[in-house]
């Protein structure tokens, strides 16, 4: 059990409505120093809204958060002193190179001329962006725009760092760069907080993971353990003739769950055009269904081993899939209320 030194984000109790909308209801969790915990969930979770109260943006309504140290409402600027912020969207300033982005904000952070230019040469060597430095953002990929995004909030070395759905709209090969980001981060010892949609993210950098929905955590743990409570592994076939199914279940016999027999039984009216079973011994289960299968000389159109995805893990544990926030329920902050300060790392 690691005690409260040993966590860099400690949450109690949180609360936080916008009028009638209650974004965040009640949520604790912790985070230990220098691990990645990922904030798993569906938009309009409160995954959003959780970061800005960590990160001072917002004021919880009620309940206690601690960061680096320091209570987010009673310590707030040495809180801001202490993270590094990254929101959805890469913000900066398509005019400037990637080095002028990054000497202008370690000027902003304090740093006198000579050392924001060293401290912007150190960071582009270290993210491989010597050369994309010279050029303007504008010309930028989204890969690209995100990696000096981050490193613009690691002018001066944060102890936490805070990374909102770093991926989204990246292409597959942008997305193992920031990936390996994250990696090098956690490396360094820098604790950081990810919030994400999905769970291939969660599962490849996380050490932890809580899930939220509807503004509470509603599980905990790593991502095999959420994809085990979801069911686990399953084999699924798909036969090119539905009205297979029926023969397909009676060959595969003790495979296919009791629950399932009665819906695939000859002559049922069964109105899939597939089948999954239970898959525990993974690629031994597959050979298995394809050896049952074999003498009833069916064409597939697929059959193979699947993992629990996010709508699967939400299904299990909500009764829902995950689904955008309903209207009038917003993520962030209403226009009306702003945040008292900026954050270091957040770019407006």
């Amino acid at each position: 059990m690691l005690s409260n030194r040993d966590q860099a984000v400690v949450v109690e109790d949180v609360h936080k409505s916008f009028g009638d909308v209650h974004a965040l209801e009640g949520i604790s969790f912790s985070a230990a120093a220098g691990r990645v915990l990922a904030i798993l969930g569906p938009n309009g979770a409160g995954k959003t809204t959780m970061v800005k109260v960590l990160s001072t943006l917002l004021r919880p309504t009620s309940g206690r958060a601690v960061v680096a140290g320091h209570d987010v409402v009673a310590e707030a600027a040495a809180v801001r002193r202490s993270i590094m912020m990254t929101g959805q969207f890469a913000a900066l300033d398509d005019t400037l190179t990637g080095r002028e982005n990054l000497v202008l904000f370690g000027r902003l952070m304090g740093l006198d001329n000579a050392s924001a230019k060293q401290r912007a040469d150190d960071l582009l060597r270290e993210f491989d962006l010597v050369d994309a430095g010279r050029r303007p953002v504008k010309g930028y990929s989204g890969g690209m725009r995100r990696r000096v995004d981050i490193a613009c909030g690691l002018v001066v070395r944060p102890q936490v760092v805070f990374l909102d759905e770093p991926t989204t709209g990246l292409d597959p090969r942008s997305r193992q760069g920031v990936w390996a980001l994250v990696s090098a981060l956690k490396n360094q010892g820098i604790t950081v907080l990810l919030t994400t949609q999905y769970l291939e993210e969660a599962d490849v950098l996380s050490d932890n993971i809580i899930v939220i929905d509807r503004g509470t955590v509603i599980a905990e743990g790593t991502a095999n353990q959420l994809k085990a409570s979801a069911g686990g592994s399953f084999c699924e076939i798909v036969p090119v003739e539905p009205r297979t199914l029926p023969a397909i279940a009676q060959a595969l016999g003790d495979m296919v769950p009791p629950t399932m027999r009665t819906t695939f039984a000859p002559g049922g009216e069964a109105e899939a055009d597939r089948i999954s079973i239970p898959a525990p011994g993974g690629a031994t289960t597959l050979t298995e269904a394809l050896r049952r299968l074999e003498p009833l000389d069916v064409e597939l159109a697929d059959i193979g081993l699947r993992r629990p995805s996010l709508d699967d893990v939400f299904l299990r544990l909500t009764g829902h899939t995950a689904t955008p926030a309903p209207t009038g329920a917003p993520p962030d902050a209403p226009s009306g209320e702003r945040p008292e300060a900026a954050v270091a790392g957040e770019r407006p």
